[in-house]
């Protein structure tokens, strides 16, 4: 079953009855919502002004659901997994924990190829030439030692955006948007690698200290044209010199429902993240040696989602 994201944007009251999450908005016009909790894969709340009880949360995290928590800025800023995401998750942990570095290195080198790969696939899409980027990929090695990574990403975002644009965290468009994006799958990669009973934390490349969710961060890599292609697809987004619209918020939480094609199969990214670390366990403890990773493949087939 496809679950669905929900974005509330507005005061509410949100607890839960019978299964069923239930929406108070607060305002003049007392409105009041239900939904089957069953039914959700991610929730954003991200309006200051939404009270949320314990219960509702505890049914939540049971459900395996994301929980985005967002600023005062409006950007994600916190999510909420469960903590026993699988029967099996000690087991499954120390066998991530006790992967080698050259195993992590030769995934890492697939991840890499992988995200080129769909950058090179999407200026393709776009008519561009993608002739560098195919070549870095057929460059990369162990552990990505030659820094093929940031090679591809020099030419792909000037590509996209010119030689002047600098990805960073910053509010400005496309940033803002990208970064609201990326946000949104770094929640549902982490929800998939919980499901499959191992820790966000540990990662194959990313290290840093401060990461709670490294592991994320370094599987959402070749995920991350889909956000791309959704952005660049934002009609007004030449039309803002900054910030991000709400509009532009709820076309990039549709990015759960998207089309991917993983295993030559299509199916919505939500699924197929899943797939994916499923088949990083199975590498992790010997049982297949390739990562399930989407080739980029984008047709527009949103549905699912209710902006409160």
């Amino acid at each position: 079953m496809l679950k669905r994201t929900i974005h509330f944007s507005n005061p509410a009251h949100l607890s839960i009855a019978h299964m069923q999450l239930v929406v108070e908005l607060k305002g003049d016009v007392k409105e009041r919502h239900t939904l089957p909790v069953e039914d959700l894969g991610v929730v954003v709340l991200e309006h200051p002004n939404i009270s949320i009880t314990t219960q509702l949360l505890e049914a939540l995290l049971a459900a395996h659901v994301a929980v985005v928590t967002c600023s005062k800025t409006y950007l994600p800023n916190g999510l909420l997994l469960p903590l026993d995401g699988n029967s099996e998750q000690t087991e499954r942990m120390q066998v991530q924990i006790n992967a080698s570095a050259p195993l992590k290195k030769q995934l890492w080198q697939q991840t890499i190829k992988a995200k080129i790969y769909n950058q090179a696939l999407l200026l393709s899409f776009l008519g561009m030439d993608n002739k560098r980027l195919l070549n870095l990929r057929d460059k990369v090695v162990s552990g990505d030692t030659a820094n093929c990574e940031a090679q591809a990403a020099a030419y792909y975002w000037n590509a996209l955006y010119g030689r002047y644009f600098v990805r960073q965290r910053g509010q400005n468009s496309p940033n803002a948007q990208l970064n609201y994006g990326y946000a949104i799958l770094r929640a549902i990669i982490a929800r998939a690698i919980t499901a499959s009973g191992m820790l966000p934390t540990l990662g194959i490349h990313h290290k840093n200290k401060y990461n709670a969710y490294c592991l994320a961060d370094d599987i959402m890599e070749p995920y991350r044209p889909y956000v791309d292609w959704i952005v660049l697809n934002m009609s007004d987004l030449n039309d803002q010199d900054e910030g991000l619209t709400r509009e532009q918020k709820i076309e990039l939480l549709k990015l759960p429902q998207v089309d991917v094609m993983i295993s030559e199969l299509k199916r919505p990214l939500f699924h197929a993240v899943s797939n994916t670390t499923a088949s990083l366990y199975k590498c992790f403890n010997g049982e297949i040696r390739r990562l399930a990773y989407p080739v980029f493949h984008f047709q527009e087939n949103h549905h699912g989602q209710l902006p409160f």
